[in-house]
């Protein structure tokens, strides 16, 4: 995962526009209420046929609307009214055609609902999750070096490559003398390999995490290849410009990082408890091979 630095991408934007478009919608719904006394406040935007599309729904997906400003709130919530009057037709239309009782589209509710319910829980075990205390987040801060004090913008070439298990071993040697990255294009067209190759310049927090601080110790010229599915991989550095991150910089987006982290492993932990404590009877062809499976699922 990787840690954006940027102070300003972690200001607490989106939750301010949250509350300023329910805020908006609120006051646009009580406005309409008031201009027609004789209808009376209602929570209803709109009736198909005898279904009722509420405010509700609307703001339910308002509020999913990032970076949403507070003007477009009302042009929004038209074209979503529009959209759930689609939704509703269709809807109606199925229901007619006894589509809800199809076996498959009935699964596909249940699924929904499965994982819906899932998600809803693991949200509430997550948002118990306490914060990361500021002496947790200098020492974050101080154990990656790479990401922030010895922070630097690299340049790098990579290298896709299509090969067997045999050919990568021997290019991982022969990648260790090269010194360019014309170097390592020679190496894979010598070997006859298919490869495709592109620049890249970005900061240490956009590299992979677990491969920061290989690439921080590469010299210009030297190179890291990494396995893939199809082959292998090879980063190699161009160019290395310093660009550190000072503590207070880096404190939002550390807090962050750590806090979701926290949040995962506090999910994690308590379904493998939950897991631990239920009683799992594999049935059927699943049987088979079950009880080794089992400890070696619980123990990722």
């Amino acid at each position: 995962m990787a840690l954006a630095l940027s102070s300003t991408r972690f200001q607490r934007q989106p939750a301010v526009r949250l509350a300023l478009l329910i805020g908006a919608v609120a006051c646009a719904t009580a406005l309409v209420a008031c201009g027609d006394k004789k209808k009376g406040a209602t929570q209803v935007a709109a009736k198909v046929n005898k279904e009722e599309i509420s405010v509700h729904q609307i703001n339910f997906v308002l509020q999913r609307q990032a970076n949403l400003p507070p003007e477009q709130v009302p042009a929004v919530s038209k074209r979503i009214l529009e959209s759930l009057i689609d939704q509703e037709v269709a809807i109606q239309q199925a229901t007619e055609e006894k589509l809800d009782r199809d076996p498959k589209v009935v699964m596909s509710i249940e699924a929904a609902k499965r994982e819906i319910l899932a998600r809803a829980y693991a949200d509430r075990i997550a948002d118990t999750a306490s914060k990361p205390t500021p002496d947790e987040i200098k020492a974050y801060y101080n154990s990656k070096p790479a990401l922030f004090a010895n922070r630097k913008i690299y340049t790098l070439q990579e290298f896709s490559v299509e090969s067997d298990a045999a050919n990568r071993e021997a290019m991982g040697a022969r990648l260790q003398v090269a010194r360019s990255a014309d170097d390592v294009a020679a190496l894979i067209k010598a070997a006859g390999l298919r490869s495709n190759s592109r620049q890249i310049t970005q900061g240490a927090e956009n590299l992979p995490l677990g491969m920061v601080d290989q690439i921080a110790q590469l010299a210009d010229g030297q190179s890291l290849a990494s396995g893939t599915p199809q082959g292998f991989n090879v980063l190699t550095l161009v160019s290395a410009k310093p660009a550190p991150v000072s503590e207070e910089q880096a404190r939002p987006s550390i807090e962050q990082f750590l806090q979701n982290d926290r949040k995962r492993k506090l999910v994690d932990d308590t379904i493998k408890k939950l897991r631990t404590a239920a009683q799992v009877s594999y049935m059927g062809q699943f049987a088979e091979g079950a009880a080794s499976a089992a400890p070696a699922a619980a123990s990722k």
